[in-house]
């Protein structure tokens, strides 16, 4: 995938003056050996944290090597003020983890009581009203801190992502849905960039496209892509016009951001002025790592975007749409072994979701936008869907949604597409999620949730959860077992 920052780490020592600085030095070593045989990118500092001065050292030596994510390593107590300076003045997301004592047998020069340190380092922090990520247990051997560092390395792709993003969307957001209607301020304060266009714009950019020299080449591609005998060239030459136009719209408007995603209007003026359905470009897109979100969801698609950094595989966005029918889960014991009927639901959209997460994945038309637009005649202008069934295995449902005072909330909830036959149309799939009927009444309903949820295909909620920590979301829902009463469930 494109649009994903490539992360490196930066490993930095710290020492307090009065503990032996080559306790610091060593420790810092054998963390590296081991990251170095985990194949994890990163730059072992030479300069170690004692004073402010050995701080401008360190900076610099990081921004050398291009460092965009630093690890504050305690190999000994470690210096509170010349350490937390050090996470404020480094420009990325930072993380702190300590050295546990290696041997009972060498407790007097080398013990370095990180575990005590941290407490000092984590004061520090709140202090200077930093930001960092701390693991669940920040202090280990050399391969425990590695492992914590390789855990980091997905949040700060997360963060490092989000700090240089701009969203493009598309149209006027919908008047019905709070998905698309909510306030936009808290992502400016998260430092993601917003760019609002008209479909004015949009399809004026489309018409400039007419004739673009570069249109055949795609429409071979998607040909190939599509197989032989299941397209229409004459067709796929608007959507490679689409393509072309929204990826040509974002190379001139990212300005100084360096990722960007898409929140587009896409019905029902769009299929009858544009003359199609852009879902399979939509699909195409979130294929190389940069989702387009149906219905102006400027939400919906940082939700899928958080996915695809937390992941490093392509999102989708889906309605949380429909029940399973309960003779269809009494078909299908052994796949639904373990749930209940009550655990189960359909994600289903048009045909947005990308191609290597379907199967059997077929060019269509949209059967809902058909019956209003073309009742009576072959389907021409509500072409355009990419459908098919939506591949068993893991998945990840997430949303960072604005509440309409402009705080932030989310949600995540693990789960997994079943290798089930959803026997219906569009992208779509029968999910299963542990206690899904007591989240969706206490988190989705209560907590007043739109129908949109992005998807990523893998458990992803350790890497969001701790992602969220580090943005300042506190109202952050799970899928509680069942021995855990939400606090508005009926005790009863």
């Amino acid at each position: 995938m494109i649009n994903i920052p490539d992360i490196k780490a930066g490993l930095v020592a710290v020492s307090r003056d009065c503990f032996p600085m080559s306790l610091s030095e060593s420790r810092r070593r054998n963390v590296a050996a081991v990251l170095k045989k985990k194949n994890i990118d990163f730059f072992e500092c030479e300069t170690i944290i004692e004073n402010e001065n050995d701080v401008k050292k360190a900076l610099h030596e990081l921004d050398a090597k291009g460092v965009n994510a630093l690890v504050v390593y305690l190999g000994n107590f470690g210096p509170e003020g010349p350490e937390t300076i050090l996470a404020q003045r480094f420009d990325g997301p930072v993380m702190f983890a300590g050295a546990a004592e290696e041997s009972g047998k060498d407790l007097i020069d080398g013990r370095g009581d990180a575990y005590c340190g941290m407490l000092n380092a984590s004061y520090n922090i709140g202090l200077r009203k930093l930001s960092v990520h701390i693991p669940e247990y920040p202090i280990g051997s050399p391969n425990e801190v590695a492992d914590m560092v390789l855990r980091f390395l997905d949040v700060a792709r997360v963060i490092e992502g989000l700090s240089k993003l701009k969203i493009f969307t598309f149209g006027p957001r919908p008047q019905d849905f709070l998905a698309c209607n909510a306030p936009i301020k808290p992502l400016f304060d998260l430092g993601i960039e917003i760019q609002e266009n008209s479909e004015l714009d949009l399809y004026a950019a489309y018409k400039a496209h007419g004739g673009d020299p570069g249109i055949p080449a795609l429409v071979k591609e998607m040909e190939s892509e599509l197989g032989a005998g299941k397209n229409d060239p004459g067709f796929l030459s608007r959507l490679a016009q689409y393509e072309i136009t929204l990826l040509d719209w974002a190379e001139k408007n990212l300005g100084a951001s360096k990722y960007f995603i898409f929140a587009n209007k896409c019905w029902p003026a769009f299929q009858t002025e544009f003359g199609f359905v852009p879902c399979y470009v939509n699909a195409r897109l979130a294929g190389r790592g940069i989702p387009v979100a149906c219905e102006t969801d400027i939400y919906g698609a940082l939700s899928e975007y958080m996915l695809a950094l937390a992941t490093c595989l392509p999102p989708t966005l889906l309605d949380i749409n429909n029940t399973a029918p309960l003779d269809m889960y009494e078909e299908n014991t052994a796949a639904v072994s373990g749930y209940s009927l009550t655990d189960l639901f359909m994600g289903f959209h048009c045909g947005n979701t990308p191609l290597c997460h379907i199967t059997n994945g077929e060019l269509k038309y949209q059967l809902i936008m058909k019956r209003a637009l073309e009742p009576q005649s072959e389907p021409d202008i509500t072409r355009g869907t990419y459908e098919g069934r939506i591949k068993p295995g893991d998945v990840t449902l997430f949303r960072l949604q604005s509440t309409a005072d402009g705080s932030l909330k989310s949600y995540i909830a693990q789960g997994e597409v079943l290798d089930v036959d959803p026997a219906s149309f569009g992208g779509i799939g029968v999910f299963a999620v542990a206690e899904m009927a007591r989240f969706y009444r206490h988190v989705l309903i209560e907590k007043r949730y739109p129908h949109h949820a992005g998807v990523g295909f893998a458990h992803a909620g350790r890497t969001l959860f701790s992602t969220l920590r580090m943005l300042g979301v506190e109202d952050v829902a799970f899928n509680q077992p069942k021995n855990n009463r939400y606090l508005t469930e009926n005790p009863f």
